[in-house]
């Protein structure tokens, strides 16, 4: 049976989710889209940011219920930052040592806030390493590594409890369209998008799900192929999504359709984003709302009504050194003006004209 610490620290959790509330879904003001509404899910308002915190609950209690974890565990994640700034929280929540392995460019303020929950940051050169090193790191301290891109799609109860597809749907059913034309999505762990294709599925919706991928990022091409010996030879650009190997949370049987965002694209759509709704998002924000106004074109082109669902995954305060940063985004991205156009256009229109280039 379960050792009173399993039990103090599963209720600590329970506790810690009985005092939150859940996220907004807001409305963007798009008078040019004739009878199509698209919504962002603002995930950014959870304790620690970013919807990872959803996931992190959810890694603590499937590791505990299992067995895995105990008063004197330390708890190890291979992160790129948002799901390491979640898994520290709950790590103090319940008293446990935490270490985040993470490449070197990973964005400083959630290096801070890691910190600022008690964590440690172990830097590897490249997104690439990170496997490895934490499995080594877990062997070495007797400790537990979380593994998020294993876990992801098997620790979150896909058919309701509150998760972030049920949540979705509820908020939705007063609106003009309540049964969403699609839902839109970016693949890190791969996990929420298995946790809405399967809510989808199970709940017999009509929905369609789209998985947008950043560039340097191979879930694109596995769709496609099939093939989940792909592998890339670099990282994403765009923080917490896109990875150079298939996950294996990453599940392409429940995603209907698939795009592939050019960064300068999200990069555009951000700022385009922050005049529309007077706030900064992360890039993987512009990554999934790109994608959403690509089908509000085809939906305008094909004479559909209907609404789009898509996320805000965290704030862009995260993110002033980088995608705020013109130097940054010279150095890393290059000219996104293009985009910047389209999207000017796209105000004029309710269609992302296409590009030549």
């Amino acid at each position: 049976m379960p050792s009173n610490w399993v039990n103090q620290a599963i209720a600590k959790i329970d506790a810690d989710y009985q005092r939150s509330a859940d996220t907004h879904l807001i409305k963007l003001d798009l008078p040019q889209l004739q009878g199509i509404d698209i919504y962002l899910k603002d995930e950014s308002t959870h304790p620690t940011g970013s919807l990872k915190h959803r996931l992190a609950r959810s890694l603590f209690l499937y590791s505990l219920c299992n067995g895995w974890i105990n008063q004197t565990t330390t708890i190890i994640e291979s992160s790129s930052g948002s799901t390491a700034v979640s898994e520290a929280y709950f790590a103090r929540l319940i008293g446990l040592p935490f270490i985040a392995v993470m490449p070197k460019s990973t964005a400083k303020k959630k290096i801070q806030q890691i910190e600022s929950y008690g964590g440690q940051c172990h830097f590897v050169d490249n997104s690439g390493q990170i496997y490895a090193e934490s499995e080594r790191l877990a062997k070495e301290l007797n400790g537990h590594y979380m593994d998020q891109f294993t876990y992801a799609e098997r620790a979150t109860d896909w058919r309701g409890n509150n998760n972030i597809a049920d949540s979705i749907f509820i908020q939705m059913q007063r609106e003009p369209h309540p049964i969403p034309h699609w839902i839109v999505m970016s693949p890190g762990t791969g996990g929420t998008s298995a946790t809405i294709g399967r809510y989808i599925r199970y709940q017999q919706l009509s929905t369609q799900l789209c998985v947008v991928d950043p560039e340097n990022s191979v879930f694109y091409d596995y769709f496609h192929s099939g093939d989940k010996s792909i592998t890339g030879t670099a990282g994403s650009k765009i923080e917490g999504i896109g990875r150079p190997r298939v996950e294996p949370s990453f599940i392409a049987g429940v995603v209907d359709e698939m795009q592939k965002i050019p960064d300068a694209a999200s990069i555009a759509t951000i700022q385009w984003l922050e005049g529309l709704i007077g706030r900064k998002t992360g890039a993987s924000t512009g990554t999934n709302l790109y994608g959403a106004l690509q089908l509000a074109t085809r939906m305008q082109l094909n004479g559909e009504k209907g609404s789009i669902v898509t996320l805000i995954c965290d704030a862009g305060e995260r993110y002033l050194d980088t995608y705020y940063n013109p130097q940054w985004i010279s150095d890393n991205i290059g000219c996104f003006k293009q985009f910047e156009t389209q999207l000017v256009s796209f105000n004029q229109t309710g269609r992302l004209e296409r590009l030549d280039c």
